[in-house]
């Protein structure tokens, strides 16, 4: 039976100004991933629907603060809500820009690169990839170089 890749729909919003990420890059990147992991493994979806949300320190920490206890702005928050009887699966993602400009900074990375890495994996989240223990972090890790070179973005794990 042939791997059909789920309708995907994305809905970017900016809190803050970021306008080195426009919605048609953001877009390109999640698209271009929900269509390589589909037909690398098994998606019982049909449908994908993103909100990605650019948010201000502020609202970044607030966030944290309020949904996982941690009391400072974090680089990209991933709310996944499940997949629902007819097949949709729906996130949010939240990308902090100060956080994203300065950890891209801090690493020798463009800011367009390091965005690309958090946007895909925040989606790898949705799509239930995690990073709890050793095993899940490698084959997380290993998924996220591997859409990142598709984009012709390096390894964001060589330091």
């Amino acid at each position: 039976m042939p791997v059909t890749t789920p309708e995907f729909g994305l809905s970017v919003q900016y809190g803050t100004a970021a306008p080195e990420l426009p919605r048609w890059r953001l877009r390109s990147w999640l698209k271009g991933a929900v269509s390589y992991v589909s037909k690398q493994f098994e998606l019982d979806i049909q449908r994908i629907e993103i909100s990605l949300r650019i948010v201000d320190a502020d609202e970044g920490q607030a966030l944290n603060r309020q949904f996982r206890q941690k009391d400072y702005a974090t680089n990209v928050l991933t709310f996944e809500y499940g997949t629902d009887p007819l097949g949709t699966l729906r996130a949010d993602i939240v990308l902090c820009y100060p956080v994203l400009v300065s950890e891209a900074l801090a690493q020798h990375k463009t800011l367009q690169h390091h965005a690309a890495h958090l946007a895909l994996h925040g989606l790898l989240h949705s799509l239930g990839y995690d990073h709890l223990d050793d095993d899940q972090a490698s084959e997380m890790e290993a998924l996220e170089i591997e859409l990142l070179d598709r984009l012709h973005i390096a390894n964001p794990y060589i330091a």
